[in-house]
């Protein structure tokens, strides 16, 4: 009959220094584990901010927040013409992180506001010269038909007529093909905004209608694209989208 193994740790002298080193590794492991523990709240807390963030985007800045859900709808609206975009608004740089994924896909960003308190992400974006900040109200340094697509949220209702009228043509102007503006609508959105711009002093934004915002097309010269209308109301249509803004097709200047 085969004898049973003895266990090695009953025998005294041979294995004392491996119970001496228990204590100093279970040290080790207590240390570990604090470190890892304030490691995971602190990750907690910036997760928090990013839901703040997140959150303030959407409340004060709706539009933004519907064209970070509605890339595929442009996608299938203007196809080819999504090569080389541009987008213009606040939290650009979440929109051009996503823009970017796209494949075949080049975008920037121009931050009409602030990035003060931009992530690692967002600062990465600016070193590479991706996003800029800009002020809108005078013209953007690019050259002329230098993007495919330029899409505008939340960033002409704090803007004068005054301003207007130089900066949509400019918008225009930077596009080869198309020029999207999302806008605030007087029915889901407060008469007026305040807002603190990134250039100069507080302003109060002010929602206009769409009869407003047509007469205004016509006295820049700029037609709006029905064919892309059409198709971009069937794309949002097909993924249950209800429009919280108000959103203009426009053909660049030829």
């Amino acid at each position: 009959m085969p004898r049973r193994q003895v266990n090695p740790t009953r025998r005294g002298g041979t294995f004392r220094p491996k119970s001496r080193a228990c204590p100093r590794l279970s040290a080790a492991l207590v240390s570990l584990g604090t470190f890892l523990l304030i490691g995971y709240l602190c990750r907690s807390t910036g997760s928090f901010k990013d839901d703040k963030e997140v959150s303030k985007i959407e409340g004060d800045f709706g539009c933004t927040f519907d064209v970070q859900k509605l890339i595929l709808v442009l996608k299938r609206t203007y196809g080819d013409n999504m090569r080389k975009v541009l987008h213009v608004g606040p939290d650009t740089c979440s929109v051009v992180s996503q823009l970017i994924k796209e494949p075949e896909t080049e975008a920037w960003g121009v931050e009409p506001y602030d990035l003060e308190d931009a992530n690692t992400g967002c600062k990465n974006l600016v070193r590479k010269g991706l996003v800029r900040v800009a002020d809108i109200k005078f013209p953007l340094p690019y050259r002329a038909k230098s993007f495919s697509l330029v899409v505008v949220t939340d960033a002409v209702d704090y803007l004068s007529p005054k301003y207007l009228n130089k900066t949509i043509p400019d918008l225009a102007r930077i596009s080869t093909q198309n020029l999207v503006i999302f806008t605030g609508d007087p029915i889901h959105s407060k008469a007026e905004v305040p807002q603190q711009p990134r250039f100069g002093r507080s302003v109060k934004g002010k929602t206009r209608s769409k009869s407003w915002w047509a007469r205004f097309f016509v006295q820049t010269s700029l037609e709006e694209n029905e064919v892309a209308e059409m198709k971009f109301k069937q794309a949002a249509s097909e993924i249950s989208y209800k429009p919280r803004c108000q959103i203009f097709h426009l053909n660049s200047y030829h």
